[in-house]
């Protein structure tokens, strides 16, 4: 299965390997957008008058999308929204204790630390290894519940190591001492089949849709079940505050919501062109095939890497010294931009810098071939 060049509008004279930061955006879901948006600046009263109806249709096909019943089921602006959304409805019992792990993405661990804060709660962080299997990392937040944890906080499809996480299990398992789960599932819809039913019996589950399922920016799910999910607000009250869980969302004012109307667009159109069973299992290979050229040009050891990886996402380790931290990590991303004319993630994690690899539709053996080839000469400079 090869990707056709004309379903994208990515510049060709630079090869995209970063899809997991932005995603892309194939040309038929801009051309459904901009449609929409001229139908917004065609008769705005019309279509403002019309639009939470429009969201609830599209907000259905996300829903079936990710194999769960509509009304669990609202839109948000992205996984770190809906983050956002769940901390500022949940009620944190002073003194209480909110789990994270050490994989945790950089703003979703500072909107935690500022909820806790807000509640007098605190936030314990634990430490995962890279190499941990599945069993490993269960073992690990087991050990740390206690009585006093009100919430655990963990990803899915970790952003910085491109870890799979075992969140029906600690799920199952926080709920045995009481506390309630919010799964960060950024990575997981499109990467992952089925990605809020293997989250089990979590209480809160987000995920983007412009990642993996190539959605436009700016779309993203919220899950909630039971009595917790009309606890849920939008960040910003508008007319749709009397109505209840999810439909309260579904009104947003006066944003440019024409992206959550495009999104079915563009699930339908990987389903039609590619088909997603088989995009899943031709990315998860690439990402594997990628990840061995790497550390082959790198010379770099992958067993500390071993563990729980992701599908599509994998981790190559640079050399020591190099990206130790965020602020280097973003340095030598832009200077391999530069000097390779390929765009890549590098990422920071306990002190060590990591190229974290991406496989897209749009992507091919050779893309990472290039990299391979002119990588280290930039990292030697």
């Amino acid at each position: 299965m090869t990707a056709a060049p004309s379903h994208w509008t990515l510049d060709p004279s630079v090869v995209h390997l970063n899809h997991g930061s932005f995603g892309a955006v194939p040309r038929t879901v801009q051309d459904a957008q901009r449609a929409l948006r001229e139908e917004m600046e065609t008769d705005p009263d019309a279509w403002f008058r019309e639009l939470p109806e429009r969201v609830g249709r599209a907000r259905a096909a996300v829903a079936r999308f990710l194999r769960v019943p509509a009304d669990h089921t609202a839109l948000v602006a992205n996984a770190s929204a809906g983050v956002s959304t769940v901390l500022g409805s949940l009620a944190l019992p002073p003194g209480a204790e909110v789990l994270l792990t050490d994989h945790t993405y950089g703003a979703v661990a500072m909107g935690t630390a500022r909820a806790a804060e807000r509640a007098g709660a605190r936030v314990r962080t634990l430490h995962i290894p890279l190499e941990a299997t599945a069993e490993e990392i269960a073992a690990v937040v087991e050990g740390a519940l206690r009585e006093a944890t009100a919430l655990v906080v963990v990803d899915q499809i970790t952003s910085p190591t491109a870890r799979l996480f075992p969140v029906a299990e600690i799920a199952r398992l926080a709920h045995a001492v009481g506390a309630k789960v919010l799964v960060d599932g950024a990575h997981a819809p499109g990467m992952l089949a089925d990605p809020v039913g293997l989250a089990g019996a979590a209480d809160f589950w987000v995920g983007n849709l412009h990642k993996w399922c190539c959605a436009p920016r700016g779309t993203a799910a919220l899950v909630a079940r039971g009595p917790d999910a009309q606890d849920l607000w939008p960040l910003t009250d508008s007319w749709g505050t009397p109505d209840p869980f999810p439909q309260r969302f579904d009104v947003q004012g006066t944003l440019d919501l024409t992206a959550w109307l495009a999104a079915p667009r563009s699930l339908e159109f990987i389903e039609e062109t590619y088909g997603w069973d088989a995009a899943r299992e031709r990315m998860s290979k690439l990402a594997e095939v990628a990840q061995g050229l790497l550390a082959d040009a790198l010379g770099a050891d992958l067993t500390a890497v071993g563990g729980s990886e992701a599908p599509a996402m994998r981790l190559v380790p640079l050399p020591a010294g190099l990206a130790a931290d965020h602020e280097a990590s973003h340095v030598l991303q832009r200077a391999i931009a530069a000097g390779t004319g390929c765009e890549t993630a590098i990422t920071s994690w306990d002190g060590r810098g990591f190229l974290r690899l991406s496989a897209h539709l749009y992507n091919t053996v050779s893309d990472y071939e290039r990299l391979a080839e002119r990588l280290p000469g930039v990292l030697r400079a």
